[in-house]
């Protein structure tokens, strides 16, 4: 094969079914991609619309399905055709599903149910049941009361598909609480779980006597992290939080002494008590400050990517290391942009350690390596870079002054030109399909499905190239 024909996605395929690839999950997932890649690229791939749908209420995605009416109605999006693959009956809005997680079975552990191999939805619903749901047939496979002394809202991942943290709506002192002098304290909660078998971690009070004006706070990857208005954030770590100020451990389905009442644990009406209660200041691991709380951590070895915290630094990005605050070389990224919204920056979630800055135009990848010579220290190089391939779009600007004169300014649009975007985009691609979600004003939402196809014209073309280029080959070596 010449260096520069392009690798035959047939002959990978049988190679792969008889095994020639390395015993590496790593080396087949490559092999996949690279021929999914040579699939996407090739001129002669488009994308055509297949499916659209509108709703009232938000349309979520989720590896290859679809979810309308708050998580209640499925649709699968594998096949050519959308299809539906279950609707859950009709609930009044109190009981409405107003979050969910999709859960997948690790690979090689061994779970009690058979029920448990396969794919789950997590969800939260608006009268506190967190609910495991069978994501295939919408079958109510647990479920588990959570508490009535708050209102949970919000689901999210603490590790990725093993622990999972829901947070409470923030409690706001009422009108009539100020009045009478009372002081609200507790300013959210946050109730953490293992996955799959459900098992309670605890529930921990966020208290505004102990963390101050706290505007937000969230779990991720066992560490607390506590953000306040003046762009302030502080981590904590969650384990030394739960081994000083557990003040009992808590087993799900276990009957429970708590405050003079008798309950079990996860059952309607006694819930799950707070049992992690904070009542000194715990250890501090790191702070700093950051425009809008922007904070990141990632990147070998840690670094962590702010916004310095004064309103003209919107948009500009420093990347320092977490051991000792230092900028690394390079550290200070700025897009040269011009739109109404910033642009944005993240480290690259496959753990490459890579960083992705996105704009309305372009998309940089950036890469973090040791300076030679210096490894203590570390620089920010440009790996590739994306551009969208737009037209320079201009409009004329026509001002008729007093005397009758006609004036003609030529000017450029925005980037994100209002008039083009007013309202928010969700783009997903997934093997061999797009998916558009959009939200407009008026609070419709719409997905558009998108499927791959190859024009067969060039592909015969393609395939009667390599025929000839075999038998010239075959009578060179006759």
């Amino acid at each position: 094969m010449g260096p520069n024909r392009k690798p035959n996605v047939c002959n990978q395929l049988s190679r792969r079914a008889l095994g020639f690839f390395a015993r590496d999950a790593g080396v087949v997932q490559r092999t996949n991609l690279g021929i999914l890649r040579v699939l996407v690229c090739q001129e002669s791939t488009k994308f055509k619309n297949v499916w659209t749908t509108h709703s009232k209420s938000p349309i979520a995605y989720e590896r290859g399905r679809i979810y309308f009416d708050n998580y209640r109605c499925c649709v699968s999006s594998v096949a050519s055709e959308p299809r539906k693959l279950y609707e859950m009956p009709k609930c009044p809005k109190s009981e409405k599903i107003e979050d969910a997680l999709l859960w997948e079975c690790p690979v090689g552990d061994v779970l009690s149910n058979p029920s448990d191999y396969k794919s789950s939805l997590i969800a939260l619903t608006a009268h506190n049941w967190l609910l495991r749901i069978s994501a295939t047939t919408g079958k109510i496979l647990e479920k588990i009361y959570l508490a009535s002394y708050c209102k949970f809202r919000y689901l999210s991942w603490d590790t990725p598909q093993e622990v999972i943290t829901i947070k409470s709506a923030q409690n706001k002192c009422s009108v009539l609480a100020h009045q009478a002098g009372i002081q609200q304290t507790v300013l959210l909660y946050l109730a953490v779980f293992q996955a799959l078998p459900f098992s309670l971690v605890g529930i921990v009070e966020i208290n505004k006597r102990i963390f101050g004006n706290v505007t937000d706070a969230t779990l991720s990857h066992g560490i607390l992290i506590v953000m306040y208005s003046s762009g302030l954030v502080r981590l904590y770590s969650f384990q030394a939080i739960t081994e000083q100020f557990m003040q009992q451990k808590l087993d799900l389905g276990c009957a429970c002494r708590w405050g003079g009442t008798t309950g079990t644990v996860g059952e309607a009406p006694f819930g799950i008590p707070c049992n992690i209660k904070i009542t000194d200041s715990p250890p501090l691991l790191f702070e700093v400050s950051s425009l809008e709380n922007a904070f990141q951590i990632g990147g070998h070895p840690w670094h962590y990517i702010i916004t310095p915290n004064k309103k003209k630094q919107k948009g500009v990005f420093h990347i320092c290391a977490l051991k000792d605050n230092s900028l690394a070389k390079n550290g200070i990224q700025e897009m040269d942009c011009c739109s109404l919204e910033s642009d944005w920056i993240y480290f690259h979630p496959d753990a490459s350690g890579r960083i992705i800055h996105v704009g309305p135009n372009q998309i940089k990848i950036l890469k973090l390596n040791e300076i030679e010579n210096n490894s203590s220290q570390h620089q920010i190089s440009e790996d590739f870079v994306i551009l969208a391939n737009r037209e320079n779009k201009k409009e004329n600007l026509i001002t008729v002054t007093a005397s009758g004169r006609v004036i003609k300014k030529s000017f450029n649009l925005l980037d994100d030109d209002p008039e083009q975007e007013t309202y928010s985009h969700e783009v997903y691609f997934d093997r061999d399909l797009v998916l558009h979600i959009e939200q407009k004003p008026n609070r419709v939402f719409s997905c558009y499905v998108y499927q791959m196809v190859c024009d067969p014209g060039e592909e015969e073309e393609e395939e009667e190239e390599e025929e000839v280029e075999e038998e010239e080959i075959l009578n060179t070596n006759c």
